[in-house]
């Protein structure tokens, strides 16, 4: 079995795009396995994005008169 490792981007229709190198040297219907790795969130990003969540969760629509002052 051969390895390509190459980075990869994932469009908004949820498809992934392969580079153009390797799809010339993949073969029609040939069977692949694919892993995919994906980068996680550092654990201050993770906590900026839960504090972020839960502020915008005690918004209400009812607060947006503040908003023109």
């Amino acid at each position: 079995m051969k390895a390509y490792e190459f980075p990869a981007n994932v469009t908004t229709e949820g498809k992934i795009e392969l580079p153009d190198a390797i799809l010339q040297q993949l073969v029609n219907k040939q069977q692949v396995k694919v892993i995919i790795l994906v980068t996680e969130p550092t654990e201050e990003a993770a906590l900026h994005r839960l504090a972020a969540e839960q502020l915008l969760k005690g918004y209400s629509e009812d607060d947006a008169i503040y908003n023109t002052i």
